[in-house]
């Protein structure tokens, strides 16, 4: 590169970088991936280093990166919060390249003994200062730009895990440093809690890309109040300012007397010996990574030594005897080619980012979930966006957003998933519907879509439904997989021989198959109609149907409003009916299934509707009867009017219980909820209640 191309190119960098850094550390809103910053940051690094003569004093490689938001008191560090080192290579060679150079400054040979390290984790949060004096809190701030940050106090004594007073330490003045983070679970229910303000229509609202983006945001509020409300957490990993305490002579035992004093320290640290026992933690934390409670983007190595740490000393503001060791980045920028439609198993469409492929997590990424159309739409994907991707171990990748500085002037229109599919699914040509509030679009022809074949397949066969017995998933995979069947009549069809063609499928094991077959064809208006998979239909509406209705072909005919007619169907289950049967695929499904056989009693309806005995009354069925398992048992409460529950609460009226009740019965007593056993059932069945 010509001196003047490095030129224009490292000014170029200064500027993009510190556009960033103000995005990343002051806004706390980031429009690229950390990884992205990193490859930015190393090219200027190496230009300099080509061209001494361009560093320049403001240049980002330095100085600690940050400023003092306006609003929040600034803060001066009487100990600067340095930086470290970031080892790029992100195999375990980085470990063995780091104790190398340790080594060479400590002018070691091979004979003599190997390094002591203190190993840990790099937390993915935000570096905070905390200020004891003789053993009280009593300032917290941000590390800023390493020389002033922020009095962040007021939010800092929210978070419970930090200590306001240390347990058997007094000294004068003790500085201690760590990280505030969000741990994943909390992250995604702060953000589940966003989704549901903004769908309700509040404004200055936003759901948050990652949880170390939350946990700035939150430390970082005017408000306290505010603060309080987002979950966070804190790890202590060194010290500032020490007045007044011998601070001990290893890295690790300080950790060890910090964790004593009542503050948190991680226990995913080790003390160990050279680059091998460096190599062995960077695996251990690697095939560990995504299953820690909260992100990291890599390991730290210290010299454990304090004495070793002055020797080894300081360059370019960044200590010698520390480096940060990153794994592969789970997030980078590619460009959206276009988006995609998937239908899943239960019929819900999900769109889908087709992206150019990119490496991140490990691994090359070509394709990443956009969830659902509301989605797509409050993070404004469009085709032809530059977009961030997140990969996280075997977490299926997520476009988490766009990188808005980069959307060309004739980047597409704002994603309408009904309009791009003209209202069909993509597989079967079904119409589509979205139930009113709900997130997702469903395809609508469940018993002929092939995308929801197996799905409709086991759900005709379970036991509340047909109950075709010996028909469970891995049958069902080998009879479509085989093609000997693709829709619910073709089962009936199923003969010996087909079925004895099938690996491990045995002639017993077939006739078995085929009796069950045709004992269901025999069965209830009721349990047909629960079979057929329709959304938001469980047995007892399917039930309600039956009894209002009486034949199947009434149902089938009826408009949203006389659905509504039915006791306990609402708008969206009368529409979810209605949409399903209008279908003409579905219609066919049910004419070949009665073809084939399938039948069941029907009668007049609505004189079923008469008040039943125990109407009103809900059961709680608990431990073994003697002579009535729990279905028959639940039939036998519904046929009167009661209702089933799972769990006992305050408004149950009774709980049945048989031999070895459990902690239903003990919740029973708690609550009052009069207990009988089946004795009693029966006796009140055949009474009327």
């Amino acid at each position: 590169m010509t001196p003047d191309a490095a030129s224009k190119r490292a000014a170029q960098l200064r500027q993009q970088l510190h556009h960033h850094a103000h995005r990343y550390y002051v806004l706390d809103d980031p429009e690229i991936p950390d990884a992205e910053y990193d490859r930015l940051f190393q090219e200027l690094q190496a230009i300099e280093a080509e061209h001494p003569e361009l560093l320049t004093a403001d240049s980002p490689t330095q100085r600690v990166i940050g400023q003092v938001l306006d609003g929040l008191t600034p803060v001066f560090h009487t100990v600067p919060m340095l930086s470290i080192r970031t080892e790029t290579d992100t195999e375990s060679s980085g470990a063995v390249a780091f104790d190398a150079r340790v080594r060479r400054e400590l002018k070691l040979t091979e004979a003599d003994p190997p390094v002591e390290y203190a190993a840990e984790l790099k937390f993915d949060g935000l570096a905070i200062n905390l200020r004891y004096e003789h053993g009280v809190l009593v300032q917290a701030a941000t590390r800023g730009d390493g020389e002033k940050g922020e009095d962040v106090t007021h939010n800092i004594r929210t978070i419970g895990q930090i200590p306001l007073r240390l347990q058997g330490m007094d000294a004068p003045v003790l500085e201690v440093r760590g990280e505030v983070y969000m741990s994943r679970d909390q992250f995604e229910k702060l953000n589940e809690r966003q989704r549901q303000l903004i769908a309700q229509g509040a404004k200055n609202e936003k759901t948050f890309v990652n949880p170390r983006n939350a946990a700035a945001g939150a430390v970082r509020q005017l408000d306290s109040a505010a603060a309080a409300k987002k979950p966070l957490s804190f790890f202590a990993y060194g010290l500032g300012d020490v007045q007044g305490w011998e601070v001990p002579p290893t890295h690790s035992e300080m950790l060890d007397a910090l964790q004593r004093f009542g503050l948190p320290v991680s226990d995913e640290r080790v003390v160990v010996q050279g680059a091998e026992g460096l190599v062995a933690f960077h695996q251990k934390i690697r095939e560990k990574r995504d299953s820690l409670p909260f992100d990291i983007d890599g390991i730290v190595y210290k010299v454990n030594s304090r004495e070793l740490q002055k020797q080894l000393g300081f360059v370019s503001r960044e200590p010698r005897w520390a480096v940060a060791h990153k794994y592969p980045a789970q997030e980078q920028m590619t460009l959206l080619r276009d988006i995609d439609i998937q239908v899943g198993r239960t019929g819900k469409l999900t769109p889908v980012a087709k992206l150019e492929p990119v490496f991140v997590g490990g691994t090359t990424v070509s394709n990443a979930t956009l969830h659902n159309e509301d989605e797509t739409r409050r993070k404004d994907v469009r085709i032809g966006d530059t977009v961030i991707v997140r990969r996280a171990g075997d977490v299926i990748p997520e476009v988490v957003g766009v990188v808005m500085e980069k959307r060309p002037a004739n980047v597409g229109e704002p994603f309408d998933l009904y309009k791009r599919l003209g209202g069909k699914c993509p597989v079967c040509g079904s119409d589509i519907a979205r139930e009113e509030g709900g997130a997702d679009w469903r395809c609508s022809g469940g018993l002929f879509c092939p995308a929801q074949r197996k799905q409709a397949i086991l759900h005709f066969a379970g036991r509340r439904a047909m109950d075709v017995e010996g028909l469970g998933d891995k049958l069902v995979d080998q009879l479509i997989d085989s093609g000997l069947i693709r829709t619910l009549p073709e089962l009936y069809t199923l003969g010996l021989a087909k079925l004895m063609a099938l690996e491990r499928m045995g002639e017993k094991s077939a006739q078995n198959l085929l009796a069950g077959l045709e004992k269901s064809k025999k069965t209830t208006l009721a349990r047909f109609l629960y079979s057929l998979g329709i959304r938001q239909v469980g047995e007892t509406t399917a039930k309600d149907l039956a009894k209002h209705f009486g034949k199947l072909d009434l149902i089938m005919d009826a408009s949203v409003e006389q659905l509504l007619e039915v006791p306990d169907v609402g708008p969206i289950v009368a529409e979810s009916i209605h949409t399903f049967f209008r279908q003409d695929h579905n219609r066919e499904v049910v004419e070949r299934l009665k073809a084939v056989g399938v039948t069941w009693e029907e009668k007049e309806g609505a004189g079923d509707l008469s008040p039943k005995p125990l109407a009103g009354k809900v059961f709680v069925l608990t431990g073994t009867l003697p002579s009535l398992s729990r279905d028959e048992a639940k039939d036998m409460i519904e046929a009167q009017g009661g209702k089933v529950s799972g769990s006992v609460s305050k408004k149950t009226t009774y709980v049945v219980a048989g031999a070895e009740a459990g902690s239903k019965l003990d919740k029973a007593q708690e609550l009052g909820v009069a207990v009988i056993d089946e004795a009693a059932l029966r006796d009140m069945l055949s009474s009327g209640g």
